[in-house]
């Protein structure tokens, strides 16, 4: 790529170096990587493929509060995504966001255009390797088109703006960027490319598996608005991975909450980049739960549990596992995703019922009660509401918030007051896409910038 894109990648390509075999590459002098085992080990470093997002938890319209005493602390970045700011960044900045997955990006390309001819490995664990790679490139451009683009829309997805498509390992290349649908079209064809020659089941979820795939063709086809594939594949993950975690079981004192090795319901990890110790969760949010709902009471803490100085309820569930907020695909969301399906094909009683399955392991016995719905759109919001409470905290509102804009009734304007300046965000705004870093426009003037 053009000078940012070597400044941003040279630094991992070069801290690798030190445990891992490399051979020269004049005139760049560049170390690339040369047997299998290296190529493996490169897909392994979790730093790299497991760290996700982490300013759309703050642009969530789930998350927040007026009070000064939780803003007052808030650095830049923060207060920017917070407020849907003109500029997330000063003009000298990197994005921390966009960089990270280019980075992640690249160190994909570097399997896919060399681990075939790696040296040592057998057929298929080159394969292997090269299917996973896929599936970590599909998952960074995802993220990035649901941050930086316009959200999918079929009668425009075609000339709208989408990313600089990067598909080698080159330092320099064009950093054009190819329309919404392009990107969309290489993130299904990286994940379809992928899906034979990885295991069922990975032996580490921080590794892609089948059920990985299908769980990430689950998400792409529901922001496609491909509503039938979406449920197919969540079926075909749920097929493979079902089980949830009941939490009655966790309710005790003492209880050690699974991690994101034990954890059942984790289906491909990834974490936030980073996360605040104390996250206030939107009054009108937390509204909207039963306080026997168990996800109230153990993903969610006042302020005495959580020793947070402001009077809302602060998002919890990431201290009980300490590992970070998990933000990649879990058996729940394919339920979500399948039930979602199932609305919006005028199926209630299926929607429903997917629904409560779902929440008979989030309530114990004794303050269950199931949902009801007697049309397709009440199941929907059902849905929906379902799903701001499982996935609280964790950047999904945002997502959600995007594109269902497309769906009359559901998403209104959001006000927020920060530092007695009111900040207003309507259905149509241009702010549910972040801006791109100026830093890189200077340095690669063919990349348009998104409009205000």
């Amino acid at each position: 790529m053009k000078k940012i894109l070597y400044t941003l990648i040279c630094g991992t390509v070069l801290c690798c170096a030190a445990c891992r075999k490399y051979v020269e590459i004049p005139p760049e002098n560049l170390k690339v990587l040369s047997a299998t085992s290296d190529y493996q080990a490169l897909l392994n470093y979790g730093i790299t493929f497991e760290v996700s997002y982490s300013s759309p938890v703050l642009s969530s319209d789930d998350m927040g509060t007026d009070e000064v005493v939780w803003q007052n602390p808030l650095n830049v970045l923060s207060a920017n995504a917070y407020t849907w700011a003109d500029r997330m960044y000063e003009a000298a900045a990197e994005d921390n966001e966009w960089s990270k997955f280019y980075n992640t990006i690249f160190n994909c390309n570097v399997v896919i255009n060399g681990v075939m001819d790696s040296q040592g490995g057998t057929d298929q664990q080159k394969r292997r390797a090269l299917a996973e790679a896929l599936v970590h490139r599909a998952y960074s451009y995802f993220t990035l088109v649901n941050m930086y683009a316009k959200q999918y829309d079929p009668a425009t997805a075609a000339t709208d703006p989408g990313l600089p498509l990067v598909l080698t390992p080159r330092f320099t290349t064009d950093l054009t960027r190819v329309s919404v649908q392009k990107i969309y079209n290489q993130i299904k064809a990286d994940l379809n490319a992928a899906l034979p020659d990885l295991a069922d089941r990975a032996d580490f979820i921080t590794n892609p598996s089948k059920t990985a795939v299908y769980a990430l063709l689950a998400r792409t086809y529901l922001n496609t608005r491909e509503f039938s594939e979406a449920q197919r594949n969540s079926e075909l993950a749920l097929s493979l991975q079902n089980t949830l975690i009941d939490l009655k079981a966790y309710t005790a004192p003492n209880v050690t909450f699974p991690n994101r090795l034990t954890n059942p319901e984790e289906i491909f990890f990834k974490r936030t980049a980073s996360y605040l110790p104390n996250v206030p969760i939107n009054a009108n949010t937390i509204s909207i739960y039963d306080l026997n709902d168990l996800r109230y009471q153990l993903y969610t803490a006042d302020r005495t549990k959580s020793n947070a100085p402001f009077n809302n309820r602060v998002f919890y569930k990431h201290r009980l596992s300490v590992d970070g907020a998990y933000v990649g695909p879990s058996v729940p969301e394919m339920m979500l995703i399948k039930a979602e399906c199932e609305a919006r094909a005028d199926k209630p009683d299926a929607a429903i019922n997917t629904l409560n399955e779902l929440r008979k392991k989030r309530f114990d016995d004794a303050h269950y009660i199931g949902l009801t719905a007697s049309t397709g759109n009440e199941a929907l919001h059902r849905v929906i509401d379902e799903r701001t409470r499982e996935f609280i905290g964790r950047g999904f509102r945002w997502f959600d918030q995007r594109r269902l804009r497309q769906d009359p009734g559901f998403i209104t304007t959001v006000t927020r007051v920060f530092k007695d300046v009111t900040y207003t965000l309507t259905p149509e705004s241009n702010r549910y896409t972040y801006r791109i870093a100026e830093k890189y426009i200077q340095l690669n003037p063919e990349i348009v910038q998104n409009p205000r």
